[in-house]
């Protein structure tokens, strides 16, 4: 892992953006371009998302997970200006998924170094937010310049910049070292070394082969597909169903019961009380021996 004001120092062996191309002027096929990437980035990819994760199955994962979507995006990725910069950001987009946290697998941490001070750094590293660790290791590990690990973090230069010297701030005091100077290129040359010597010293998964990698990418993508057409299959069945049984004309719901309210629950004349019975009584006795005037007189 070697320094550089504007990315990361190729190697001697790095593939160039023209050997990557499906149509290279070397003749190298599809399968031939991405084997090249895959053994030039994977082995150091994988020791970096040791760094980030301190798991080292999540590391190996992370890393075969991000060359499996490159190989089914492989035009895309293969015309980019940086596939092994394309590569590194989907391996850390998955490293850091909160969902790992949930995995039975990754819900213990492995066991950290043997040695005491490689053991405070990797805590150090752990201990800082996702988002200034993978800043630190972008930029001090890998040797990314600030405005592409900017980019590549998805924040703005002066965001990075402050994520960077807040991390350096937080492993010196974890570390209860004073903070490095940068030096003329804003890097910090003490740490660089430590963090590429935990990284080559630990012991992490070897990737797979490349073709095994290709092959279970291609093996993924078939499954999906799969899926794909059996959910539209059975998508197509149900509506064919649906518009055999559906009925074909309009028929009105019937409209609900409703309780009838206000209504007596006995018909006819209501009954008399006392005192009408009363005055009833009166009214006939003087209807009939009241005075003659008040009695018809019938011929």
């Amino acid at each position: 892992m070697t320094r550089s004001t504007t990315g990361p120092a190729p190697a001697p062996d790095a593939p160039d953006q023209e050997a990557l191309a499906p149509d290279a002027p070397e003749g190298l096929t599809a399968e031939q371009a991405f084997d090249r990437l895959y053994d030039y980035a994977a082995p150091g990819l994988t020791r970096q998302m040791y760094l980030l994760t301190g798991r080292r199955r999540l590391s190996g994962e992370a890393v075969e997970h991000a060359f499996r979507t490159a190989w089914q995006r492989w035009p895309e990725v293969a015309r980019d200006r940086d596939p092994a910069g394309w590569v590194r950001a989907a391996s850390y987009e998955y490293a850091m998924s909160p969902w790992h946290r949930l995995r039975r697998t990754h819900r213990r941490a492995d066991a950290p170094p043997q040695d005491p001070a490689r053991h405070a750094l990797l805590d150090a590293l752990l201990g800082l937010p996702s988002s200034y660790r993978r800043t630190l290791l972008l930029h001090d590990a890998v040797g990314l310049g600030l405005p592409e690990t900017a980019a590549e973090t998805e924040a703005s230069t002066l965001a990075a910049a402050n994520r960077l010297v807040h991390a350096r701030a937080a492993v010196a005091e974890r570390l209860a070292e004073p903070v490095e100077p940068s030096d003329t290129a804003g890097g910090s040359p003490r740490l660089r070394e430590r963090l590429s010597a935990l990284a080559l010293t630990e012991d992490v998964p070897a990737p797979p082969p490349a073709p095994a990698v290709r092959a279970g990418s291609e093996r993924v993508a078939e499954l999906w597909t799969r899926a794909a057409l059996c959910f539209g299959a059975l998508l197509i069945g149900s509506t064919a169903f649906t518009l055999h049984t559906a009925p074909t004309q309009y028929e009105q719901p019937l409209a609900p019961a409703e309780r009838v309210g206000g209504v007596p629950p006995l018909g006819g004349p209501e009954k008399l009380t006392p005192q009408d019975l009363k005055l009833q009584k009166a009214l006939r006795g003087e209807l009939t021996h009241g005075p003659e005037r008040l009695v018809p007189r019938i011929p």
